[in-house]
């Protein structure tokens, strides 16, 4: 386990050494890893980092208000609004990796954008140990990893907390005294409800593995999970009232891990599954039925894409 006091200072004299009189932009999602590389940043350069919020419209529910309100100390936070342009660019992509290439692709662009207004030369990075390991070892492509293009405009790319596991990267967000909703939240996809979604990238597609996600969130609270969310795999058929529907078909997930290398699908008590398959097909008439995955990593992915 990482010395949290030591891994701080280091840390920070790092960014400061790195960054120097520059100045640099912080990729801020709201996810521990992005608000500890954020956080120590803020500490090593202050001022001259701006904080970075892009709204994909691939969020978790409430998740730019949350953002707006936890970081208000944070003066120079900008939120961007990006939704037309991602889903614009998601259209018709129906390839998982393609996705992840689209996203990074989109992220990194945003990014440039601003920090050309903002006269700002690097960009810090919220990238832990096993994004790099699952890229470089072919598993998947992270959005800040693989996922990025090849052109980069930025002098450098500082990634304080690379070689840091997630549950480090805990310890460390409680050393500096980032709020529970920050140091304790589950882990969520750097591309978002993108890889919650099975094929094509749709606006409501998308809006049902927010709503799904959230329920799914809230009936789990007590239960510890390392990781639990709901993805929209497919449609099929089902009965609404008197009625036929083809709706969609969501997956929920739930697993206990250390780190997110390997995982173990929870074992959930019957009538916590029926509350969650009856709140999500009972408040969106667009799902036509909810199953549990009951699969371990390996052989499967914590998440869908």
């Amino acid at each position: 386990m990482v010395d949290v006091d030591e891994f701080i200072d280091e840390a920070t004299a790092e960014i400061e050494a790195q960054i120097g009189d520059e100045r640099a932009i912080i990729a801020l999602s709201g996810g521990v890893d992005s608000s500890v590389a954020a956080t120590l940043a803020y500490e090593a350069i202050g001022d001259k980092l701006t904080p970075i919020y892009i709204d994909t419209g691939l969020m978790r529910k409430g998740e730019t208000e949350q953002i707006a309100a936890t970081f208000s100390f944070m003066e120079s936070l900008q939120i961007i609004d990006a939704r037309d342009r991602f889903f614009e660019a998601l259209e018709g992509v129906t390839d998982p990796e393609e996705k992840r290439s689209v996203i990074g692709e989109g992220f990194i662009r945003e990014f440039e954008r601003e920090a050309k207004e903002l006269d700002a030369t690097y960009l810090v990075q919220g990238t832990i140990y096993p994004d790099r390991i699952e890229s470089e070892g072919g598993i998947k492509s992270h959005h800040n990893v693989g996922g990025l293009p090849e052109i980069v405009d930025f002098e450098g790319i500082v990634e304080p907390v690379r070689d840091l596991y997630k549950d480090e990267v805990r310890e460390v967000a409680r050393k500096l005294g980032l709020e529970e909703i920050i140091s304790e939240r589950m882990p969520f996809p750097g591309p978002g409800l993108a890889v919650r979604v099975l094929g094509e990238v749709t606006p409501e597609k998308v809006a049902v593995a927010r709503e799904a996600c959230h329920v799914v969130e809230d009936e789990l609270a007590d239960h510890d999970p390392w990781q639990a969310f709901a993805a929209v795999i497919g449609k099929g058929t089902g009965v609404k009232g008197d009625n036929r529907v083809h709706g969609w078909i969501v997956s929920v997930r739930s697993v206990e891990s250390r780190d997110g290398m390997t995982a173990r699908a929870q074992e959930l008590p019957w009538d916590v599954l029926q509350r969650i398959q009856s709140r999500i097909t009972g408040t969106n008439d667009n799902v036509a039925r909810v199953v549990y995955d009951v699969t371990h990593k390996p052989p499967a992915t914590i998440e869908y894409e």
